[in-house]
């Protein structure tokens, strides 16, 4: 059974963390350390009040990036594998066992499975986290929700990634020059790199809260979309991808549509019609996501947020494209 370092940055404890660190009391794992980033240096309360089956480090870095704390937790840790989760991500008890029986093949070198959103979550979490379970979002969908069976693939986001610590260092960690980001550029040095694949398991599950509020929504998928603009310029890749691009054809429609109104007055069929589509395409959305999480209100309540992640994450996703130099200021 190899070893498997958890490793989990965060700025300060908190009720997330704690609730993380609980859980991973329940994993059927029996071979795996904890390894515990923050900000400053002070005993974890959780620890002092709470006995634990496992060994942990705790290892104060300073206000830095998430990437700089997962480079330093990965070359601290004493696993063969490097398991990184979120402080506001807890995982399922089946989580290290189904993730780590893919490396039996030497050809992989990293495992990612879903990011499940939890049932304790409020209720605009869930329309937070449902949004993302439409087919709109395309193949992303199996980030969120897991569908099929394992299978190979180039990208995939720190929340719930696996990694051999070997092949880590290899590619030089991290690149913290990015965030978010981070994982996109490291996914893609662990494929052209080492010509090594990463897989994606559905059933190595973790569960994260979303972000609260649909203001709080946007801003999030708003960085997103300003890196992987970014992102499709400068590592085009694996980010120059039709299904990225299309919020910003959206975004650009939704602004300038209109315009040929004024010297083609006829024009203005195809301009409804599009919006007819538009509209009959969430419709198709809602149902989408209800045949995953059968909850009718959370369902319908994704309208606006899957209208107003398109418009924002389109806007984003141009910045990005023409911003010169998009550098995390916490980075090295």
């Amino acid at each position: 059974m190899r070893k498997v370092s958890i490793v989990i940055p965060f700025q300060k404890e908190n009720d997330y963390l704690k609730e993380t660190l609980e859980r991973l009391k329940s994993l059927d794992y029996g071979n795996f350390e904890v390894v515990l980033l923050p900000d400053e240096e002070g005993e974890i309360q959780f620890f002092k009040n709470n006995q634990v089956p496992y060994p942990y480090k705790v290892i104060p870095t300073g206000k830095v990036s998430p990437a700089i704390k997962r480079d330093i937790g990965v070359e601290k840790g004493e696993g063969e594998i490097a398991a990184f989760i979120d402080d506001d991500a807890y995982p399922d008890t089946g989580w290290l066992k189904k993730a780590t029986v893919h490396f039996d093949k030497e050809e992989v070198c990293a495992v990612g499975g879903p990011q499940v959103t939890p049932e304790t979550d409020s209720f605009s979490q869930k329309v937070s986290g449902a949004m993302f379970l439409s087919f709109l979002n395309g193949n992303a969908v199996i980030r969120y929700w897991p569908i099929g069976q394992s299978k190979e693939i180039d990208d995939w986001p720190t929340v719930n990634l696996l990694v051999r610590k070997n092949n880590f260092l290899e590619v030089g960690g991290f690149d913290s020059t990015f965030y978010p980001g981070e994982d996109t550029k490291l996914c893609l040095d662990l494929v052209n790199k080492l010509n090594k694949k990463i897989i994606y398991e559905p059933n190595a599950v973790v569960y994260h809260h979303r972000r609260s509020g649909f203001f709080r929504h946007l801003k999030q998928v708003g960085r997103y979309g300003l890196h992987r603009g970014h992102f499709a310029k400068v590592y085009p890749e694996t980010s120059l991808r039709l299904q990225y691009m299309i919020p910003s054809l959206f975004f650009i429609f939704c602004l300038l549509g209109w315009f040929p109104l004024l010297f083609f007055p006829e024009y203005v069929y195809a301009y409804l019609g599009v919006w007819g589509l538009y509209c009959f395409v969430l419709c198709l959305s809602v149902f989408s996501i209800f045949s995953k999480i059968k909850n009718v209100f959370v369902s319908i309540s994704t309208l606006p947020y899957t209208l107003g992640t398109h418009i924002f994450y389109g806007l984003r996703f141009i910045q990005g494209y023409f911003t010169k130099n998009l550098r995390s200021k916490l980075g090295r």
